[in-house]
């Protein structure tokens, strides 16, 4: 019997950081993948429910912090959901009436600090867990957190049926955590098999990165990155915060140019990489093409030297 699931990236964005838009815009594009493409899980971007704020400054610079930039964190840290929240329970209940399992990148609001998470959703279960983004990058610092060893889950899913279960474990790195060589290792060793890689890096040199990962890993990586426009932003975004930056940029501007892209465990193309437009990617995935790549190469197994090497996690609250 063939091990094969349908599963889809869907490159898009926020939406003004308007968060019931946003989530409108999350069901029509998962209604759109399991209707048109039968899919059984979907990828969203990184950010993509509270917006990433491309191009901010936030009025900072060292040793100074302006009003305008304060402001803006203001609107930003607002725009972004807790967990639990009505939020979550639409992403819920999208996942459920759709019967798809959902990877959504979210801004997580935790008291005064937000964190760049991934939300995972089960058509039975619901809400399953979340990752927190463990290192954000460059300026992202300022106004991100960094995520601990509490939230790097490896989850299982059954796509199958009673008869014929189809078990398959799923994990989440966002944007330039897939840098991290101690992390993909960590992810490794629990056997992940669905590589989920939310983020916002357009970079044509990205999908190198993508391609290596699922060489290494022997696994399914589903790149999933935003696209958007300067007009996808709200008014408020181009201020003059936002020091040295063009404020009033053509609608049409791209500010994110996509990327999205399905890879095999042994480093083909399934689908994409797609640029420049909004729309679902999709593909069939065969797991036993996870068996065929491990034949020369487990990175955890056969062909690591624990002899040699160790990884040491700490997985409790930093």
């Amino acid at each position: 019997m063939a091990k094969i699931i349908r599963a889809s990236v869907v490159q898009t964005c926020t939406s003004r950081f308007a968060l019931n838009e946003t989530l409108d815009k999350l069901e029509h594009l998962t209604r759109l993948a399991r209707e048109r493409d039968g899919s059984q899980l979907c990828v969203f971007p990184e950010a993509f429910i509270g917006g990433y704020p491309k191009g901010s400054t936030f009025g900072a610079v060292v040793g100074d912090r302006a009003p305008a930039g304060r402001d803006e964190f203001a609107r930003y840290l607002n725009a972004a959901i807790e967990i639990p929240s009505p939020a979550i329970s639409r992403i819920e209940a999208v996942s459920r009436e759709t019967g798809v399992f959902l990877v959504v990148g979210v801004i997580e609001r935790s008291g005064g600090t937000l964190y760049c998470t991934v939300v995972f959703a089960d058509p039975l279960k619901g809400y399953v867990g979340k990752h927190r983004k463990l290192m954000p990058t460059g300026t992202e610092r300022l106004v991100w957190g960094q995520g601990d060893g509490t939230t790097l889950p490896v989850l299982d899913k059954d796509f199958g049926t009673a008869e014929q279960p189809l078990n398959v474990k799923i994990s989440a790195t966002i944007c330039w955590e897939n840098y991290m060589p101690l992390l993909r290792t960590f992810y490794y060793s629990r056997g992940t098999q669905l590589y989920c890689a939310p983020t916002v890096d357009a970079r044509p040199e990205w999908q190198s990165t993508m391609q290596h990962i699922a060489l290494e890993g022997r696994c399914f990586v589903l790149a999933a990155c935003q696209y958007a426009r300067a007009k996808d932003y709200p008014d408020e975004h181009f201020t003059s915060s936002n020091l040295g930056r063009d404020p009033l940029p053509s609608p049409d501007k791209v500010m994110i140019a996509g990327g999205s892209v399905i890879i095999s465990p042994l480093g083909k193309i399934l689908a994409g990489p797609l640029r420049d437009a909004e729309d679902v990617l999709t593909a069939d995935l065969d797991l036993d093409d996870i068996a065929r790549g491990k034949f020369d190469l487990d990175v955890t197994g056969h062909y690591a030297r624990d002899d040699i090497f160790r990884l040491t996690v700490n997985a409790s609250q930093a």
